[in-house]
């Protein structure tokens, strides 16, 4: 099989099928979250580093004020054609450690920069940022463009302390004549680094073509101290609840040592580091 060493970031229709399996749980949990935890309903929703948009367009399709921001120049571009061909444009390309409100968009077209209800990032992508000073950085970029009383809803993998880690995992998407095979596996835990690297790649076959995109993640660790004690640091936000994979609203869990796939939600508070 033909293979290339790229960032599968660089090929967001093949990452939007990829990453789009769980948009039905992750809408209807998000939704779940506003209706639960938060202070009035949200009609303004936030995602940054929102990739292809997979979950702003859903959004958007249902009548919320959607905006977000991604690193990638591609993944912007594709969300935003996404969202253009129904009548929508939301992504700005730029840095979720370092951005402020005038600088973002919405769907509602709105002349002066509003502040968002609830903002989201649910699968991982909050680990790309490969130090405290940047996790933090972020967090207080978010303080500033989320309205007091609104929420963050941060999903994330743990780093496991008296439980064994998985190691790999692989799964299969298909839309039409298109599928895409991922596999994703561990190269390196740097425990004390807090550095985890992993193998990813996609195996795609068209009518017309099969190859293999192959590539590497470096993502910062966590372990639910860590995170607590990064939020308190921020200063802004309080953690509200937790949750596990499963998006069940009706379920929250009390994180402990074994568990792995947890997310939090965060509410905005009036006070400021």
């Amino acid at each position: 099989m033909e293979e290339v060493s790229e960032s599968i970031y660089d090929h967001p229709k093949y990452y939007d099928l990829v990453f789009g399996a769980d948009c039905a749980a992750e809408l209807k949990f998000l939704e779940g979250c506003n209706a639960k935890h938060l202070e009035g309903r949200a009609e303004r929703w936030f995602e940054p580093a929102c990739g292809t948009g997979r979950l702003l367009f859903r959004l958007a399709q249902r009548g919320y004020a959607v905006g977000g921001i991604d690193l990638n120049p591609k993944a912007v571009e594709f969300c935003n054609r996404r969202l253009e061909r129904h009548g929508f444009a939301a992504a700005v390309e730029g840095d979720m450690a370092a951005f402020k409100l005038a600088e973002l968009r919405d769907s509602s077209s709105r002349s002066e920069p509003k502040l968002w209800d609830l903002a989201f990032n649910t699968i991982n992508s909050f680990r790309h940022l490969g130090t405290e000073r940047a996790a933090r950085s972020h967090l207080e970029c978010l303080a500033g463009v989320v309205r007091s009383g609104g929420l963050y809803v941060l999903g994330l993998h743990l780093r496991c302390t008296e439980a064994p880690p998985s190691e790999t995992e692989s799964w299969s998407a298909r839309r039409g004549n298109l599928a895409v095979n991922t596999h994703m596996w561990t190269l390196e835990r740097n425990v004390p680094k807090r550095v985890e690297r992993f193998g990813i790649r996609f195996d795609v076959h068209t009518p017309t073509r099969q190859f293999r995109i192959s590539d590497e993640l470096v993502l910062r660790s966590y372990t639910d101290r860590e995170l607590r004690r990064l939020v308190k640091s921020a200063g802004g936000w309080e953690i509200e609840e937790t949750y596990d994979f499963s998006y069940d609203i009706d379920a929250p869990i009390a994180v402990d040592a074994t568990c792995e796939d947890v997310v939090y939600v965060l509410r905005r508070t009036a006070e400021r580091a």
